[in-house]
């Protein structure tokens, strides 16, 4: 969670195991006050580093095709479109995306520090 100066909170997301090695975020908010400064890349990056430290090798998440804000950052960060993992999904109001977990060198997946 990212808070403000005044303790308020701005930014969240978590995950949950999916499969073996496959983490599935499940949740990912920034307050409308917030959005536009970067803080759901840096959940994001957060919520990678700390699957790939717990031992997942890729990442799948969901979303849909309306957030167009989500599917530019997903995007951005390298995910890929993937045939639903949820039975009865209509492809038409939903997109999965996912991405590999790789090793990070350039250490993009680290811990988020306020």
């Amino acid at each position: 969670m990212v808070t403000g100066p005044d303790g308020t909170a701005l930014a969240c997301g978590g995950w949950r195991t999916a499969a073996q090695a496959t983490a599935e975020i499940k949740r990912m908010y920034v307050t409308p006050a917030a959005r536009g400064h970067g803080l759901g890349r840096q959940i994001l990056a957060a919520l990678e580093g700390d699957a790939r430290r717990r031992g997942m090798t890729q990442v799948i998440l969901e979303t849909g095709v309306a957030n167009v804000a989500a599917l530019a950052l997903y995007t951005s960060r390298g995910y890929t479109p993937i045939a639903s993992y949820v039975a009865h999904r209509d492809p038409h109001i939903n997109r999965a995306l996912r991405k590999s977990l790789a090793a990070d060198p350039a250490g993009k997946g680290r811990p988020f520090r306020e």
